[in-house]
């Protein structure tokens, strides 16, 4: 796990399989904003491969983030050319052979903290690319 992200008091996880429902075991904030770790937890050797954010800061300092917060971005965001990651995880898990997912997200920009989404996602991005010279699997880029 990342250090960095130890600051963030909200946040949780959850286990995802090809034959979960996303929708179900998701528990992200339906109204908070930062960033979601996804690990491929098919071995006890997890491997980080993903790292999302939602949220954008305003000029005025203010959060702007669509309705459903992390939660919606978690079930619903798009990815491998799919509509809603409760469609495209599952076959693209199939695909590669992925029995489980650990899904860790940190709220960022809340009441007691305000660190830009994308800000400490690029964090996370960038620490991964310098121990491993390349982005986790399923970022197609930054």
């Amino acid at each position: 796990m990342y250090k960095e992200l130890t600051k963030f008091k909200t946040n949780n996880n959850f286990n995802f399989t090809a034959n979960d429902s996303l929708e179900e075991v998701c528990n992200a904030t339906e109204n908070g904003s930062g960033i979601f770790l996804v690990y491929d937890a098919t071995s006890e050797e997890k491997e980080l491969i993903m790292v999302g954010s939602t949220g954008t800061v305003q000029n005025d300092g203010t959060l702007k983030s669509k309705n459903g917060g992390l939660y919606d971005k978690i079930v619903n965001g798009h990815q491998f050319a799919k509509t809603g990651r409760k469609y495209s995880w599952p076959a693209q898990m199939k695909l590669e052979k992925r029995d489980r997912l650990e899904v860790f997200w940190y709220e960022t920009f809340n009441a007691k903290n305000k660190f830009i989404p994308t800000y400490v996602e690029g964090l996370i991005l960038q620490k991964f690319l310098d121990e491993t010279g390349k982005l986790p699997k399923w970022n197609v880029a930054f």
